[in-house]
């Protein structure tokens, strides 16, 4: 990035808008590209000081340059080649007055070696600015950086020499996290710990998560359960598991590429979201999910964007990780009439999150979940989008009596007294999850008479509920026609899918 930064300083480009938090590493890079390019200096403008020449005492302040206007016209004036930092301008660009002295400065520097960088952790650019501004988001520490700030508070600390496998998994927990950020967490762990050692990544990892509260959009996903809850879908299981190691730097020596994503469609309640979950445990990454709704912001033209973009951001920062869109037929239904809806917002957030798709570099797996495909827009099926798209069907027989041994064994010790076969057998057309809360319905009625529950509970209660199979047989039947040439089963045992007796 800096030497992208001085390049542009070279070229002469007369307004830079640098996207971070991250003030003081900032500035110091900014500093050091000044010294390489010809000895420019370099001053900071703050809207609570003014403008000072970086690295001098505050009380240096140039002379009534507190308000925007005033400070960005002082610069004008100045004759001697220059690097000004302006801070937190974005809460008065859009003023008019504001707006007209930066389109001045940047015709008067035409010729010259001033430019204007403006240094802020949001994007706001106004239309007028749109064609003279290169906007750059200023990346997070890499491995290299963060090692010395490791290696600093192990010298701080006077540690002993930590392993290299140690080491590796220290600085990878910190991947995502400021300079600063990373400096205080390190000292967090030893102050708790005494120590620096793998064990006290955990402490790291529970400051990712604060970034991700912070955040607001995505939400850290924590799961106790393993791929072992899920009933059924064998060849999906299997397909997670063969790509379990997939983010090692064993794969990529051995030419794989990351994958990209899955697509897993479905009848509700067949435990795509589950699946979902519990892939995080196999593979030992974070799960974020992704909340669409929490992304649509009204109050603000161009805010619903920049809150997808900087989630995105996030999850690319602490990556490898996955990224959980739950229902995404939900989230992207009706993009194309979205223009009279709500201004074309929703088909600007669509081709946004396309083009991200399309173009990540970074290992964040997407896993989106789906109930209604109609409803879905024909690029997310294009072929690149996703690495595979899985067809959940409900439950055959087999895959149901494995259904009822994983919520019988999480409720009761002692299923032997249960009558699994028959179970299955009056269960047929019931998903995953009617047939737990039939358990659940079976429970609370022998509860309530003060006894066990039992095997004629169970079939009483599934006999009292009627399936979403036949509450919604068309839909049912219409997405088991499109998933039969265009997805992949996730189960070997429905591979041609069961015909049910409505």
């Amino acid at each position: 990035m800096q030497e992208e930064i001085y390049t542009l300083i070279q070229a002469q480009y007369p307004l830079i808008y640098l996207v971070t938090s991250e003030e003081e590493r900032t500035e110091k890079a900014i500093a050091q590209i000044a010294h390489k390019s010809q000895q420019r200096r370099v001053y900071v403008w703050t809207v609570t000081h003014g403008i000072v020449e970086y690295g001098q005492p505050r009380h240096t302040t140039q002379h009534n340059t507190v308000s925007p206007e005033a400070a960005i016209e002082w610069v004008v004036r100045q004759r001697e080649p220059g690097i000004f930092i302006f801070k937190d301008l974005h809460p008065f660009i859009d003023s008019p007055a504001t707006t007209r002295w930066l389109r001045d400065a940047i015709a008067s520097f035409k010729g010259t070696s001033k430019v204007m960088i403006l240094m802020s952790p949001v994007q706001q650019v106004p239309i007028e600015l749109e064609k003279e501004v290169v906007v750059l988001d200023y990346p997070l520490p890499d491995l290299a950086e963060l090692n010395q700030v490791l290696d600093h508070q192990l010298e701080q600390t006077k540690s002993r020499r930590t392993t290299t496998e140690t080491r590796e998994k220290l600085l990878k927990a910190t991947l995502g996290l400021t300079r600063d950020e990373a400096e205080k967490v390190y000292r967090k762990a030893y102050v708790t710990a005494k120590r620096l050692t793998e064990s006290e990544v955990d402490i790291i990892l529970s400051e990712k998560k604060q970034l991700i509260r912070r955040n607001g959009i995505l939400e850290f996903i924590e799961e106790d359960e393993t791929l072992e809850a899920v009933g059924g879908s064998e060849d999906l299981k299997n397909w997670l598991k063969q790509r379990s190691n997939s983010f090692t730097e064993r794969a990529r020596e051995y030419g794989l590429p990351q994958p990209k994503g899955m697509l897993i469609l479905g009848v509700p309640g067949c435990g795509k979201s589950l699946i979902a979950k519990t892939t995080a445990r196999l593979w030992g990454l974070p799960l974020l999910r992704l909340d669409m709704g929490r992304v649509y912001d009204g109050s603000m033209v161009g805010r619903s964007e920049a809150n997808l973009r900087n989630a995105l951001k996030t999850a690319e920062s602490i990556s490898p990780t996955i990224l959980f869109i739950d229902e995404l037929d939900k989230a992207f239904a009706g993009t194309s009439g979205s223009a009279d809806s709500d201004g074309g917002t929703s088909s600007r957030i669509f081709g946004s999150f396309l083009t991200w798709m399309q173009e990540k570099t970074s290992p964040v797996f997407v896993m989106a979940t789906a109930n209604r495909v109609e409803r879905l827009p024909g690029e997310f099926l294009r072929k690149g989008r996703f690495d595979e798209i899985f067809f959940v069907d409900l439950p055959n027989a087999e895959e149901r009596q494995q259904i009822f041994k994983i919520h019988l064994g999480k409720r009761r010790r002692d299923i032997a007294r249960f009558d699994i076969e028959q179970l299955a057998k009056v269960s047929d057309g019931f998903s995953g999850a009617e047939i737990e809360q039939a358990i659940i319905a079976a429970m609370y009625e022998a509860f309530a008479q003060d006894r066990e529950f039992t095997q004629l509970d169970i079939i009483a209660a599934i006999k009292a509920t009627l399936p979403l199979s036949k509450t919604m047989t068309e839909q049912v039947t219409a997405l088991r026609d499109w998933a039969r040439q265009r997805a992949r089963p996730a189960s070997g045992f429905v591979a041609e899918y069961q015909r049910l007796e409505f």
